[in-house]
């Protein structure tokens, strides 16, 4: 005789455990997201902006106005192309001069992840700033949070005292740059 494993009906289901894709998509932006979030002054130089990159190891860097309102998410990627220029160069380069009236990818923190998916998938974005009623960073949604949480697995969310202050320019306690991991180019 062959059994059939009968689905758990919603009582039955562990709290907390993602069991379908619908069930994550229909979650809000702020269950899924990532709310520690190092940010930059609109103001201050490209090589601090990439200096927070590296230190802080993070691939996203939001820049905030001096009174906290988002202005645009920068890619470390994008980052690699402009501080491939020599840094005298970069030395007055300000982070507001690569933002020149372009408004990055946004969802408020009560949205859906299928609303954010979607955006993100229109604009070919990897990553959304996900704001506050103002303007206010509330925190940074990836694509690897959303395939995170679809694989079921929890996100670690820090406790709300660990969130950095926007602005946020200087990173006390900051850990020495990474070492270099690639190749040597010949």
């Amino acid at each position: 005789m062959i059994a059939i494993e009968k689905e758990p009906t919603m009582e039955e289901r562990q709290p907390g455990v993602v069991h379908d894709e619908q069930e994550v998509l229909a979650r809000t932006v702020a269950v899924v997201m990532r709310t520690a979030a190092v940010t930059i002054d609109i103001d201050e130089t490209v090589l601090v902006a990439w200096e927070l990159l590296e230190r802080s190891g993070s691939r996203y860097l939001p820049v905030v106005h001096s009174d906290g309102r988002c202005v645009g998410l920068l890619d470390r990627a994008d980052m690699a192309v402009v501080c491939a220029a020599p840094a005298v160069s970069l030395s007055g380069l300000r982070v507001g001069d690569l933002h020149p009236g372009h408004r990055s990818a946004h969802v408020h923190a009560g949205q859906t992840v299928r609303h954010a998916a979607d955006l993100m998938s229109r604009t070919e974005a990897d990553a959304v700033l996900v704001l506050e009623e103002g303007g206010r960073l509330a925190g940074v949604l990836t694509t690897a949070d959303i395939v995170a949480a679809l694989a079921g697995r929890r996100m670690r969310k820090e406790p709300a005292g660990v969130r950095p202050q926007s602005p946020f320019t200087v990173l006390p306690g900051l850990p020495p740059r990474r070492s270099y991991r690639g190749a040597a180019v010949p």
